[in-house]
């Protein structure tokens, strides 16, 4: 009767210890909310390297949960997990918030480059208005063309920005400024060549 006692007092203990190793279910929930906020905040565009980091931290966390549930119920410790959920947490904290910072810095430098590019373009076609209408006037369309294609493109900067692609439309609106500039460059070649020669009067 007595080792039924001890047996029952043993297996009793089994028990609890079983039902205390479970998955620390919300440290784990908390953790995969951070790295989808930390996504969803542009980490993988503007901290790639630092996200990715916190993307393998949250990987190893659930390696080792799935290595926990798989061993003997009394054998199952989940101490490990619950720190790599605590260190995932925080690092998808730092990374959102440095992601954050980023891109509006990200931001700003596309906001000024779109201005620039802008007042680019808009020198160019007042320059092209007073290019020279001559025997290469086929060239002066094409230089016409040229210029207005890049008024028109300006659309494409607005809609990055509108849709929060601040590399993109930084990218962008450089390559615009860089065109009216090589074709106003190519307009003040053709000036210079005429001197005081015949030049269409601006509307």
């Amino acid at each position: 009767m007595k080792m039924r006692h001890v047996l029952v007092a043993v297996l009793s203990a089994w028990v609890l210890a079983a039902g205390c190793a479970q998955p620390p279910a919300d440290q784990i929930n908390a953790a995969e909310q951070a790295v989808k906020d930390a996504q969803q905040s542009g980490a993988a565009t503007y901290a790639a390297n630092d996200y990715a980091k916190v993307e393998g931290l949250l990987t190893a966390m659930k390696q080792e949960v799935a290595d926990q549930d798989a061993k003997f119920a009394l054998l199952r410790d989940y101490g490990k997990a619950e720190q790599l959920a605590a260190t995932t947490k925080a690092e998808a904290e730092r990374v959102k918030a440095d992601a954050t910072k980023k891109m509006e810095e990200a931001k700003f430098a596309a906001t000024q480059a779109q201005h620039g590019a802008e007042a680019a373009v808009q020198s160019t076609l007042e320059l092209v208005s007073r290019a020279p209408a001559g025997k290469d006037r086929a060239a002066l369309e094409s230089i016409k063309t040229d210029a207005q294609a890049l008024k028109a493109s300006l659309n494409d900067v607005q809609l990055m920005l509108d849709k929060s692609d601040y590399l993109g439309a930084h990218t962008k609106a450089k390559a615009i400024r860089e065109k009216a500039e090589a074709v106003s460059h190519e307009v003040q070649t053709a000036l210079a060549k005429i001197g005081k020669g015949t030049v269409s009067k601006k509307k």
